[in-house]
C-alpha cells in the first residue's frame, strides 16, 4: 500500500473503499452521513485545484448517496437534468481516481454522458430534458422486458421552468408509467408547506401501511366492478383536491394526476433513504419535492451560491478565491456588452433587456442594477425569451435579448416564427459563440451561423473586436434595422485597457452588410468573420515580409447580408481564397462565400477553415483550436501551402 493510499484511507475511511454504488449498498444506513461528509470534502478539494461547478454538486450530496443506495444502478436509471450537480455521482460511479481530469482535454467529460459511463443514462448540458427522457426510458423498459426497472428524473427548480419540462409532465400524466420525478428545490421557488396538518399529510402520503391499504382497497373495489378507469381517476382527483384543501396548497402536479410527496429536507440522507424506499415501488407517476441548500456544507458557497456556482480555483481551507489579476488585460466581451447596453439604454428609452437566467453570465446585471424595471430575467426558457421579446417589439419596445449561442438552438423556431417573419426590431445577442472550452460539446456555440444564415429578414454580424461590438450594438438599435443578430465569443477581447487604447470607443453606425479590407495582398485573400480575424492578423504579421505581402485579409463582418462590393473585389483579384470562421464549416461563412462566388461567375480555389463535422469535446480553447486546425500554427501552414 502506497503512502498516498494510506493517507487517503485515513482521511476518507469510507469513501476510499467505494468504487461503485454496489460498494455503497453494503454499508449500513447509519454510515451514510459520514459518506456524505467525506464525499462533500472530496468534491471541495478536487474543484479547488481543478475548477468546475461546485455549489450545485454540494447541494445534492445527500440525494446522490441516497439514490445510489436505494436504487439498483446502473440497471435502474437516474436521469440528471443539466448535470451541474453530478460530481458526487461521478465519484461514486467508478471515476473517483480519474476525477482530477474532470473538464480537462482528454479527461472525463464535464457533464454526464452515456459515452463515458453506463451510470450516465442520458445527455446532460441543457436544461429541462430529464422528465421527457425518463418517461421514454420508462416506456422502453416495459416494452423491452424490464418491467421492474425503476426510472428517476432529477430536476432542479430552475430547469422546471423550462417549457420542455412541462411538456414532459403533461405526457407523464397521460402515459402509463411508474417514474419518480425528484424536484430539487434549492431556491424556494415552490413555497414550503407549514403547520402540523401539512406535516401529517406528508408523513401519511409515504406511510407504507397507508399506501398498502389504499392499494388493497382499490383492488377490492375494482374486483367488485365499482372502480373502472374513469371512476379511479375521479377518486384520485378527489383525493388530491381534499389534500390541497386541507394543506391550503394548490398543487399543480396532483392536478395532473402525478402523486406529490413533500417537501422534505433534501440534505438529510437517512430521511431521504426512508422516503425513497417507501415511494420506490409505488405504481403510477410520482413527484418527490426536496428542499436543498445550494453549496451545502461549505460556508462560502452557502453564502453566495451564484459566485460559487463555478468559482474557479480557490483555497479549500480558507474559501479564498484565487483570481487571475486582470491588470491591463482586455475586457471580457460580455462586460463590453453589459456596459454598452446600459449606455445605449440611457440614451434610448425604448431599449429593454431580456435574458433566460443568465443576467450575471452575460453581464446584463450591469443594466439591471441601474434600471431594474427594464431588465427581464425570464428563467430557463429560451423560446419564451425570444417570443416575449417579439411581443414587446411588436408594440413599441426594442429588446436586446441575450442568449448563449448553444442555448439559442432551443429557440430556433421562435426566431423564425416570432421574429423573422415580421422582421421585428429585436437585437439577438449570442454570447459564447464558437468554442467555449471545458464545458464541451453541449456548450460550444458551433451552429448559429449555419442555422440562421438561411432565415429571411435576419441581419447577422460578428465583431472582430470590442469596439466593433459596441458599434454593431449601436447600429442594431437604430430605426429600421429589423431583427439583428450579433454573435461574439466567451472570454476577453483584444483591446488593452489603457489611456491610449481602450475598448470604450465612440458609438457610430456601421453600414449594414459592409465588411472591410484589413490588409492588401497580391496572391491570396483570407476572409474571416469575428474575433478569429485577430489571430489571422497575428499569423500574417509574423510571416516573412515577402510572404506576408502576398496575403490580403478581409473582415467580412456581416454574414447576412453579404458585402457584394467586397466580394466582387476579391473575386476579380484573387484566384485563391481561404475562409476562416469559429463556427461549423458545413453551411457556415465559407459556404456562403462559395455560393456567392459560384452565383456571380467566379471560380477561385477556396479552402475553408472552421469547426469540423463532428462534436468537439472539452478542453481549453487553445487545445480545441489546435484539434480543429484553427490554431495559429495550423492557419499559418494552410496560408503558406496556398501561396
Amino acid at each position: 500500500m502506497s503512502k498516498q493510499t494510506r493517507m487517503d484511507e485515513n482521511r476518507f475511511s469510507l469513501l476510499s473503499h467505494l468504487q461503485y454504488p454496489a460498494d455503497l449498498r453494503r454499508l449500513g444506513v447509519d454510515q451514510l452521513p459520514k459518506v456524505c461528509d467525506e464525499l462533500r470534502q472530496d468534491i471541495i478539494e478536487e474543484v479547488s485545484v481543478n475548477p468546475g461547478h461546485l455549489a450545485s454538486s454540494l447541494g445534492v450530496v445527500e440525494l446522490t448517496v441516497a439514490l445510489h443506495y436505494v436504487f439498483d444502478t446502473p440497471d435502474d436509471r437516474i436521469v440528471w437534468d443539466v448535470g451541474h450537480q453530478a460530481y458526487g455521482h461521478k465519484i461514486l460511479t467508478g471515476r473517483r481516481d480519474s476525477f482530477f481530469t474532470n473538464r480537462k482535454f482528454g479527461g472525463i467529460r464535464p457533464f454526464p454522458t452515456p459515452l463515458e459511463s453506463e451510470y450516465d443514462t442520458f445527455t446532460c448540458g441543457h436544461a429541462s430534458n430529464s422528465i421527457s427522457a425518463a418517461l421514454g426510458m420508462a416506456v422502453a423498459a416495459k416494452k423491452t422486458g424490464h418491467p421492474s426497472r425503476h426510472v428517476v428524473a432529477v430536476i432542479g427548480d430552475g430547469a422546471m421552468s423550462g417549457g420542455l419540462a412541462f411538456e414532459g409532465l403533461n405526457n407523464v400524466s397521460s402515459t402509463p408509467n411508474d417514474i419518480l420525478i425528484i424536484l430539487n428545490d434549492n431556491d424556494m421557488s415552490i413555497d414550503r408547506a407549514v403547520g402540523g396538518m401539512e406535516k401529517y399529510l406528508i408523513n401519511l402520503d409515504v406511510n407504507e401501511t397507508y399506501n398498502r391499504l389504499r392499494f388493497k382497497a382499490s383492488q377490492w373495489l375494482h374486483g367488485k366492478g365499482y372502480l373502472n378507469d374513469d371512476r379511479r381517476k375521479g377518486i384520485i382527483r378527489l383525493n388530491n383536491a381534499l389534500k390541497s384543501a386541507l394543506s391550503h396548497q394548490q398543487n399543480i402536479f396532483e392536478g395532473m394526476n402525478i402523486r406529490y410527496f413533500g417537501p422534505f429536507d433534501g440534505n438529510d440522507v437517512k430521511e431521504l433513504v426512508r422516503v425513497l424506499r417507501q415511494v420506490k415501488d409505488m405504481k403510477g407517476p410520482k413527484l418527490l419535492h426536496l428542499h436543498t441548500v445550494k453549496g451545502k456544507g461549505y460556508a462560502p458557497a452557502e453564502k453566495n451560491a451564484t459566485v460559487w456556482h463555478a468559482p474557479g480555483r480557490f483555497d479549500a481551507a480558507t474559501g479564498e478565491r484565487i483570481c487571475d489579476t486582470a491588470g491591463c488585460q482586455p475586457m471580457k466581451y460580455q462586460d463590453v456588452f453589459g456596459n454598452t447596453l446600459l449606455e445605449l439604454a440611457r440614451q434610448n428609452p425604448r431599449i429593454v433587456g431580456v435574458t433566460p437566467a443568465m443576467p450575471t453570465g452575460c453581464s446584463m446585471n450591469i443594466m439591471a442594477k441601474e434600471m431594474p424595471d427594464r431588465v427581464f430575467d425570464v428563467g430557463i426558457a429560451e423560446g419564451h425569451a425570444i417570443t416575449f421579446s417579439g411581443g414587446m417589439a411588436k408594440d413599441g419596445l426594442l429588446p436586446f435579448c441575450n442568449i448563449y449561442s448553444a442555448f439559442a438552438q432551443r429557440a430556433y423556431d421562435n426566431i423564425i416564427h416570432d421574429l423573422a417573419i415580421l422582421n421585428l426590431p429585436v437585437v439577438l445577442c449570442l454570447d459564447r459563440a464558437g468554442l467555449v472550452g471545458q464545458d464541451g460539446p453541449t456548450h460550444h456555440g458551433a451552429f448559429d451561423m449555419a442555422a440562421l444564415r438561411p432565415v429571411p429578414n435576419l441581419t447577422i454580424a460578428s465583431p472582430m473586436d470590442e469596439r466593433e461590438l459596441r458599434r454593431l450594438m449601436y447600429t442594431a438599435q437604430l430605426p429600421g434595422k429589423g431583427t439583428f443578430v450579433i454573435r461574439y465569443p466567451r472570454g476577453r477581447g483584444v483591446c488593452p485597457v489603457s489611456k491610449d487604447s481602450d475598448w470604450r470607443c465612440q458609438l457610430e453606425e456601421i453600414a449594414v452588410g459592409t465588411g472591410r479590407r484589413i490588409r492588401a495582398g497580391s496572391e491570396v485573400a483570407v476572409i474571416t468573420i469575428g474575433p478569429v480575424g485577430n489571430d489571422v492578423e497575428t499569423v500574417v504579421s509574423d510571416m516573412d515580409k515577402a510572404d506576408s505581402d502576398k496575403v490580403a485579409h478581409y473582415d467580412l463582418r456581416f454574414l447576412k447580408p453579404l458585402d457584394d462590393k467586397l466580394l466582387t473585389e476579391i473575386g476579380e483579384n484573387y484566384d485563391k481564397i481561404i475562409t476562416v470562421e469559429d463556427g461549423i464549416r458545413m453551411g457556415g461563412m465559407g459556404s456562403a462565400v462559395l455560393e456567392w462566388m459560384s452565383d456571380h461567375g467566379y471560380s477561385p480555389k477556396i479552402k475553408r477553415l472552421g469547426l469540423p463535422d463532428h462534436f468537439v469535446e472539452h478542453g481549453t480553447v487553445d487545445e480545441l483550436r489546435k484539434v480543429c486546425g484553427l490554431d495559429n500554427d495550423s492557419m499559418r501552414k494552410v496560408i503558406e501551402e496556398t501561396l
